[in-house]
């Protein structure tokens, strides 16, 4: 691992650690700022699995799964697929907390605004991170390498067995002719 990949995942995890442990440590509060969204989903069921009823719980979830995803990312752990699950929490947690389009005063809406963009941005690192392969070839590449040497090895495999058929048809005319000779024909 590059050091820009060994401080880099443990600073854009930061935030989000620090932001799961508030939640589980205070989902009262995050609950009752959330707006329409958090009541929404509660209660939701994502295919087998269905989310707490009441908007703490929701809160205290979110937050579990910030701080717990984002201390593997901080570790190197699974960091694509932590990076992923951030990413799917960084929109319902930044449009039930910065709902700036809401705010009368100019200076929140301002602050929220900016709020909202610093997730975007922390989004943007995030899908990023996810992509990253760490220096190693990605699927699509590793993929096409191998359908080009699967196509070498049927090309040498054709020529090989074209290069035997002829050796073993020469062979069977020199026994026609060598048995031919034999009988006097």
């Amino acid at each position: 691992m590059t050091l820009v990949r060994r401080l880099a995942r443990p600073l854009l995890a930061a935030q989000f650690v620090y932001g799961g442990v508030d939640q589980l440590r205070r989902p009262d509060t995050k609950a009752a700022n959330g707006g329409p969204l958090i009541p929404a989903l509660a209660g939701t069921a994502i295919g087998p699995v269905s989310l707490p009823e009441n908007p703490a719980g929701l809160v205290r979830l979110n937050g579990g799964i910030m701080a717990g995803a984002g201390s593997l990312l901080a570790l190197g752990r699974l960091p694509r697929l932590s990076a992923l699950v951030l990413a799917a929490s960084v929109v319902p947690t930044t449009l039930s907390g910065h709902r700036f389009w809401e705010e009368e005063d100019q200076e929140a809406k301002s602050r929220e605004l900016g709020q909202v963009l610093k997730d975007v941005g922390l989004l943007g690192g995030l899908l990023i991170t996810a992509v990253d392969t760490s220096g190693k070839p990605g699927l699509g590449w590793r993929a096409k390498r191998a359908g080009r040497d699967a196509k070498r090895a049927a090309k040498l495999a054709k020529a090989d067995a074209q290069r035997t058929s002829g050796r073993l048809k020469r062979d069977a005319e020199l026994q026609v002719r060598r048995g031919r000779d034999a009988v006097g024909l």
